[in-house]
């Protein structure tokens, strides 16, 4: 590990050495000027002020005052934006020797819709202009949801939804448009390192305070992020540096007043005053006990000890050159089952893991002609050790060690023209390689996955875009190593825009997913006093997909006010589906699953998403979700019950609802709220007697929020706040009791009535 991390500062310091001599020569053209808040006439610090199609770039200080230098001789567009406020462009002409005031005025965002997406099609562009639908998750949703992890916020998206796995660990799983986690791909700053081991854990260890957005495609438009991405792409955007700024932050809770769970973080960012280099610092502690929510000595919610501490950086070596590093490690001890003061292989059910996470990133940005050529060289890489148990009935045997690392690298070209035929448009192509080396090793149970893939692909696509039109066509080809052939997965999506206020959009896009170990392998869950282990079948095909989507949307908009409303139907349909079947049982009583290929299945319905902004002191917004989940022919899981048509843990109804309401300025009121509807769940026996199959009742799980901010000296604020998570108490009343009970028979929230109290302070 240690000398893939010292071959990279290699390769940046190798980087910003052949840079260094295209720095621009100084023109001594000038920039001064103001930003003022258009409605309140207030001047505004920290907009960022930037030179389209260059690197050169500044931000207001406290006074709402900039200053640019250097910038390039002739006619330019400077640009002046701000999260929550509608960004502004005025083109003027840099003279040499001269400096030339320009000044802002910029409108509040009654209604946020209209950010810099980067997930639609691998270039940066308006959020409502792109041909995609791109829905954003900020960390102002973060916040009025009292959210710790990444895993608490991905609920409060339309088609989205968040299931607990496992009673035990807390095993995390994101469903989007109703297919299970190893269909979405999930990125770090647009890149897949995200393994299937990283996967397993991944929602609850990624902590709220490194993320600066997140950015959700549903369905297959995303494919020239990855073939993979079938049921959708969750793009984690880490922070950015945009200023000077110290932030520490502890949400302390109590879970159904018996177990503290403690999260404590700090952010800290420090930019130069030419704007030429920036780092953005994050780190943060967890510490959540276990809970024994019905009584029996053994956990329904796991124990949690982790940090994460890691950076953002960028170098400017030249006007028209950015070179950008992120890094972060993430170390967590998690426990689950009973008797948790004992080593594991003396309890009765035990899962514990430990893990060392190492991720780090490096992208290399050259713009020319102004911004019409943009050239990005990529590289990721993601290293973990796991150290874990998975046992029962005090099992010495169960004792296990992965190591898993994962790389990719890459190059991308992005050429936006005037004109090509009938419109403006931007053309991006590129070529990546990912290996992911995986070794899992349970040598008591004889388990051993060994495995390497490595996967070469070439991607492009062209987008016209206009204002009443947009079409994109776009293609992957990957050879995956797995696979004997290359496979080409095609995208097709265009937008209409009849009015102002209307957009319509679809697409089609086709994706697979290769005959390699998935999260679940990975996971070993307790079953009936002992463990249900998965294989993957020696003649496994892969699985291929075809996604076709269709949209409206409509918004109407005024000063203050403004009503979104969306509605998008999906349809996937796949063959050769991946199906987990029981097949054996081991001498030593464990539960053996095999994944094989069924014939296929179908996964439709309706995502409808409102947001209404009654004024500027109430903001309103909701999703719902109506769907169908079935395979083509039955499906036999077990002997006991009779095969079926209907995908378990998929709702045929889910939905959301978050509410703000800010009466004074320094207090934020808000309630939000999560509806999963009855789904099929499967039930192992040990603690019942056979396998059954099991219909749950719905859910509503209400929470409610209140906040309040301190202005204090030399622009210091001190935020205070109070939750109540779950306020119903809508949780599951069946779980299975004792040593003999199924740990991935849990469905519903996650969390039982939980309190808290938060704290906040900015300077």
């Amino acid at each position: 590990m240690k000398n893939h991390i010292f071959a990279a500062i290699l390769l940046f310091a190798a980087a910003v050495t052949a840079v260094r001599g295209n720095n621009h020569q100084p023109t001594d053209a000038n920039f001064t000027g103001h930003v003022l808040n258009r409605q309140t006439q207030e001047h505004i610090p920290h907009a960022t002020i930037t030179v389209r199609g260059t690197n050169i770039g500044t931000v207001t200080d406290r006074s709402g005052h900039y200053r640019l230098n250097n910038v390039p001789v002739g006619a330019i567009t400077i640009v002046a934006s701000l999260m929550g406020f509608e960004t502004q462009e005025i083109e003027v002409k840099a003279q040499s020797g001269h400096t030339i005031e320009v000044n802002f005025e910029l409108t509040e965002q009654s209604v946020a819709l209209d950010r810099i997406v980067v997930s639609a099609s691998r270039s940066a562009v308006s959020q409502r202009d792109a041909v995609s639908i791109v829905n954003v998750v900020t960390p102002a949703v973060f916040e009025i949801t009292n959210s710790v992890a990444l895993a608490d916020g991905l609920n409060f998206q339309p088609g989205l939804r968040v299931e607990q796995n496992c009673q035990n660990c807390g095993f995390p799983q994101l469903r989007i448009n109703g297919l299970e986690g190893p269909y979405t791909q999930i990125l770090i700053d647009s890149r897949p390192i995200n393994s299937a081991l990283a996967g397993v854990y991944a929602l609850e260890q990624i902590p709220v305070n490194m993320i600066e957005r997140v950015e959700v495609v549903r369905g297959g438009a995303s494919a020239l992020f990855g073939s993979s991405a079938i049921g959708g792409t969750v793009n984690i955007i880490t922070r950015e540096p945009t200023h000077n700024s110290l932030t520490v932050s502890n949400i302390s809770s109590l879970i159904y007043g018996r177990a503290p769970d403690i999260a404590t973080n700090l952010n800290a960012s420090v930019v130069s005053d030419d704007r030429s280099t920036g780092v953005s610092l994050f780190a943060s502690s967890r510490t959540r006990a276990a809970l024994d929510y019905n009584g029996d000595g053994f956990s329904e919610i796991g124990e949690i000890n982790m940090t994460n501490i890691g950076f953002r950086g960028f170098y400017r070596p030249a006007a028209t050159s950015r070179l950008t590093l992120e890094y972060h490690t993430i170390d967590e001890f998690r426990r689950g089952g009973d008797r948790l003061d004992r080593p594991p292989h003396e309890a009765e059910i035990a899962e514990q893991t430990e893990h060392a996470i190492h991720s780090g990133g490096a992208k290399y940005d050259i713009f020319f002609d102004g911004g019409k050529h943009h050239l990005q060289f990529f590289s990721a890489l993601q290293h973990i050790d796991r150290r874990s148990y998975y046992g029962a009935g005090q099992d010495p045997d169960a004792y296990g060690r992965t190591d898993d690392m994962s790389f990719v690298t890459g190059g991308q070209y992005t050429l936006r023209m005037d004109r090509l035929a009938f419109m403006p448009a931007t053309l991006v192509g590129g070529v990546e390689y990912s290996h992911n080396a995986l070794r899992d090793e349970m040598l008591g149970y004889g388990r051993i996955i060994d495995q390497t893939v490595d996967i070469y692909s070439v991607f492009a696509q062209n987008e016209w875009r206009g204002q009443l039109a947009s079409i994109l066509l776009g293609g992957r080809l990957d050879k995956h190593s797995m696979m004997r052939r290359p496979i080409l997965v095609p995208r097709i999506s265009g937008r209409l825009a009849p009015a102002s206020w209307l957009s319509l959009r679809t697409g089609y896009a086709a994706g697979y997913r290769g005959p390699q170990a998935y999260d679940e392998d990975l996971h070993v869950t307790a079953v009936g006093g002992g463990v249900a282990l998965i294989r993957v079948a020696p003649d496994l095909e892969p699985e291929r997909s075809h996604t076709i989507t269709l949209s409206a949307e409509l918004m109407r908009r005024r000063p203050d006010t403004a009503f979104q409303l969306l509605a998008e139907g999906f349809y996937t349909r796949l063959d050769h589906v991946f199906v987990i079947e029981e097949v054996d049982t081991d001498a030593d009583g464990n539960l053996i699953l095999e994944r094989r290929n069924g014939e296929g299945a179908v996964v439709a319905g309706v995502n409808l998403e409102a947001n209404y902004i009654a004024s500027r002191a109430l903001h309103i917004n909701a999703g719902f979700t109506l769907q169908s989940s079935r395979y083509t022919e039955p499906e036999q899981w077990s002997e006991t019950v009779e095969p079926g048509r209907r995908m378990f843990r998929a709702p045929n109804d889910y939905g959301y609802l978050t509410t703000v309401w800010s009466p004074v300025r320094p207090l934020d009121l808000s309630l939000s709220g999560i509806y999963t509807g009855s789904m099929l769940v499967q039930h192992f026996a040990g603690y019942i007697e056979h396998d059954r199959e099991v219909t749950t009742p719905a859910f509503f799980d209400l929470n409610l929020r209140a906040a309040y901010a301190f202005r204090l000296r030399g622009g210091v604020e001190l935020q205070v706040s109070m939750g109540v998570q779950n306020v119903f108490n809508s949780f599951q009343r069946d779980f299975d009791r004792g040593p003999d009970r199924d740990s991935g028979y849990i469905y519903g929230p996650a969390l039982p009535r939980t309190a808290s109290i938060g704290v906040r302070l900015t300077m």
